[in-house]
C-alpha cells in the first residue's frame, strides 16, 4: 500500500502532508488562535537553484550520496547521546525530514526515528533524488503557518521562487530549524549568522553546480 502511494506521488503534486493537515485541524478547532496553512504546489523547475542548494547546504550536504539515512551523522548523534538521558539529537537527512513531514508527527523519540528511517529508505527506492528534493521544498515549513517555497517566497519576499537571490535563498534555508519563531524581515543576529554560514557552505559545495550530482 505504501509503495503504491509513493509511486502515485512520484509524479503527482502532493495535496497535503501530516504537518499541513495538523495545522488546518488546529485552525478549524481554534480559528482565533491558529491560522490555516498557506500552501500551494510548485515544480522544481520553477524554483531557484539558489534555494535548492541553500537547503542542501543547510540541512544535508551529503544528500546526493546517502540512501535516506546519513550513517556518518547518525554515528555522531549517537556518540553525543551516549550516557545522556532524553531524546536523541537531530542528524535527519532531507529524505528523513520529507518522510516526517509527509507521514509522521513532531518531537524526538526513538520509536519515531525508527519509523522515519524505514520510510526514508522507501522514499529513496521509490523516488529519484530530484523528486525527494522537490517534495521537501514544497512541504517544509518556513513560517508560523507557511508551508512550501511557493507560499514562503510570496509571503516573506513578495517574489516567485525562481526569482529569489542567493541571499534570500540562504535566509529562507536559515529559518528551517525554527520556522515558527524566525522572522526573515527582522532577523535576529543568530539568524543572520546562520544565513552567512549557509552562504559560505553554498560556495564551498560549488554553488548550483552541486545540483548536477543529484
Amino acid at each position: 500500500m505504501l509503495f503504491a502511494v509513493l509511486l502515485i506521488f512520484r509524479w503527482a503534486p502532493i495535496p497535503t502532508s501530516a504537518f499541513i493537515y495538523k495545522q488546518n485541524s488546529l485552525a478549524r478547532k481554534a480559528p482565533a488562535t491558529y491560522e490555516e496553512a498557506a500552501y500551494s504546489w510548485i515544480s522544481l523547475d520553477d524554483i531557484s537553484p539558489h534555494l535548492a542548494i541553500a537547503v542542501i547546504a543547510a540541512e544535508d550536504q551529503r544528500f546526493p550520496k546517502h540512501w535516506g539515512v546519513d550513517t556518518i551523522e547518525l554515528r555522531k548523534a549517537l556518540a553525543s547521546q551516549r550516557g545522556k538521558k532524553g531524546s536523541p539529537r537531530g542528524a535527519s537527512t532531507i529524505t528523513q525530514q520529507t518522510a516526517k513531514n509527509l507521514f509522521l508527527w513532531g518531537g524526538r523519540s526513538y520509536s519515531r526515528k525508527i519509523i522515519e528511517a524505514g520510510l526514508s529508505v522507501a522514499l529513496e527506492i521509490a523516488w529519484p533524488k530530484e523528486r525527494i528534493l522537490e517534495v521537501y521544498l514544497n512541504v517544509a515549513q518556513f513560517g508560523d503557518a507557511i508551508f512550501g517555497v511557493n507560499e514562503a517566497s510570496r509571503i516573506l519576499f513578495d517574489k516567485k521562487p525562481q526569482d529569489l537571490s542567493r541571499e534570500e535563498a540562504a535566509m529562507m534555508a536559515a529559518v528551517l530549524p525554527r520556522p515558527a519563531i524566525s522572522d526573515v524581515n527582522d532577523p535576529a543576529p543568530s539568524l543572520v549568522k546562520r544565513q552567512k554560514w549557509i552562504l559560505n557552505q553554498m560556495k564551498q559545495l560549488g554553488g548550483t553546480w552541486y545540483l548536477k550530482k543529484l
